[in-house]
């Protein structure tokens, strides 16, 4: 895989290090002095966002909220599977529980499970598997209280809509002094989903991937074998695909989020399923080395240098790069998933909360479980091979399909490609919704005609997405990304005990059998 597609998958995956990987691969394109000088500077402010405030501030919110519980939500995890399927009569909301955890999904089931864990793995050795783990298992309250809160403090439109998230319990849970934090919070969401987390990264992924299998040979400098566009020639099929992920985005979002969750139901599902078949495949055929793998996953996570050779010295950088992936991929504490998950049909705030919670299960217990352990076993992670990024899970598949002899390569690639453009692209519907929802907040649900002039630009971004410079554009993303936790952090810390009395109170009641179980 050429160092252009690497750059262009991994940065997809929303991490510190593809930030900082995009920036070095784009120093041809930052030929300028200016342009130069911004991207240190963007990277920068990123690579500090991203660093300890923010991770450690995640990391303990999660910690705190799961005290406060005191296990309570972790003790319904089954109930809240059984909710996910079942729809509450006389609810309001826009979608089933289903579909609002699905278009949750679809935003953080993604490359952060492809590309992110062989990342963490890479850099931080085996041992960050475990790490991440246990950000996923914090992350889980975390992500109630989120679900919870949005279904509490929602508000619903006579015609039916909902609007909820993290501005409205920011402003309505801590009351109308706290909207400046709430405006805050809706202003990066806006700039995250349309500056390129939702549009340029995520068909940048897509329309890489497609050159990579289809045309690996490109060559920009030969005339005949591409598409001149911009002043620049361009493979033939990331011209396609990009034309056909812009026609398809516009085809979804502009029917709204009815569509979106239509959409999402069906792809993540199938997608989500389809990996983990095949991760499983994988780790079937490498059974007999599954416990000695999760024993160095373990080991590795308090003593990395130990197993890495060196490569990883300290047992801050293991723990660094598993909490810092595990975030990225579950999304837990950014403030996104809830925005979804206010327009739920149901009217009790704690069951939506634990639907919402599982989420961040499936997302990084089950999804990223299954890539880190199919990379652990197949050997794929050993420094010695000097692998990086989406080689790391590339070369774990190609183990792990060897049967199918000279083959196993393009299996492996097909399958990844697939993979990375269908989750490339419900990312791409679910930060649509997130990001108008912010847009929505901002200018007043009123503004309709916004709302549909942004969607318009959305898919533009999308459009000219493949041809567009981003080296400054990821660390932009990335950078308004994590200012979106901040203020969502500071509502869910203070409005913990509202959590607490909000499950107690159902909980409480179910066990009566006063309400629906």
């Amino acid at each position: 895989m050429t160092n252009t597609v690497v750059t262009a998958l991994e940065t997809v995956a929303n991490a510190p290090e593809a930030a900082q990987t995009a920036s070095v691969a784009s120093s041809v394109e930052a030929t300028s002095g200016w342009l130069s000088a911004l991207t240190g500077i963007v990277d920068k402010v990123d690579g500090y966002i991203w660093g300890g405030p923010l991770i450690g501030g995640i990391l303990a919110t999660g910690i705190l909220l799961t005290c406060i519980l005191r296990f309570r939500h972790l003790f319904n995890l089954k109930n809240a599977f059984r909710y996910m399927f079942r729809t509450e009569e006389g609810t309001s909301g826009e979608v089933s529980a289903f579909g609002a955890l699905c278009t949750a999904l679809s935003a953080t089931i993604g490359t952060g499970n492809i590309v992110g864990v062989a990342t963490a793995i890479g850099y931080g050795g085996p041992g960050a598997l475990f790490w991440m783990e246990v950000a996923a298992f914090f992350g889980m309250a975390t992500k109630y209280a989120e679900g919870l809160l949005a279904v509490k403090y929602r508000e619903i439109t006579p015609d039916g809509r909902v609007l909820g998230g993290p501005f409205y319990y920011i402003e309505k849970g801590l009351g109308k002094n706290w909207k400046w934090l709430a405006a805050m919070f809706a202003f990066f969401g806006v700039a995250a989903g349309v500056l390129g987390i939702g549009t340029i990264t995520q068909v940048h992924g897509i329309t890489s991937a497609a050159q990579r299998f289809f045309d690996p040979a490109f060559d920009p400098g030969n005339l005949e074998t591409g598409v001149r566009m911009f002043g620049t020639t361009y493979s033939l099929p990331v011209v396609v695909a990009g034309a056909l992920v812009a026609a398809t985005t516009a085809l979804v979002v502009i029917g709204g989020l009815k569509r979106i969750a239509a959409v999402s139901t069906v792809i993540v599902p199938f997608m989500a399923v389809f990996y983990i078949a095949i991760c499983a495949f994988i780790l079937l055929g490498n059974i007999s080395k599954i416990t000695a793998a999760i024993e160095l996953i373990v080991r590795a996570a308090f003593n990395p240098s130990a197993f890495t050779g060196g490569v990883v010295g300290t047992i801050f950088i293991a723990i660094q790069k598993g909490v810092a992936r595990g975030i990225f991929s579950n999304e837990a504490g950014l403030g996104s998933a809830p925005i979804a998950a206010a327009a739920a049909k149901t009217n009790e705030p704690a069951r939506q909360g634990l639907v919402c919670m599982t989420g961040t299960f499936i997302d990084t217990i089950v999804v990223c479980s299954m890539t880190g352990l199919a990379i652990v076993v197949t050997g794929a992670w050993e420094p010695s091979l000097g692998l990086k990024g989406v080689d790391i899970t590339i070369d774990a598949f190609q183990r792990g399909l060897a049967f199918l002899g000279d083959g196993s390569a393009g299996v492996a690639s097909g399958f990844l490609m697939t993979a990375l453009t269908f989750f490339a692209f419900t990312t791409i519907l679910g930060w649509n919704y997130y990001s108008e929802k912010c847009l929505e907040y901002l200018v007043g649900v009123e503004r309709q005609g916004i709302v549909k002039a942004y969607r318009l630009v959305y898919v533009l971004m999308v459009a000219t997405g493949p041809y567009l410079t981003v080296s400054v554009v990821w660390g932009v993303a990335d950078v308004m990304n994590g200012l979106m936790a901040f203020p969502n952090l500071i509502a869910l810390v203070l409005l913990s005990p509202v959590v607490w009395k909000t499950t107690k109170d159902y909980l409480d009641r179910r066990d009566a059998g006063a309400t629906a179980g």
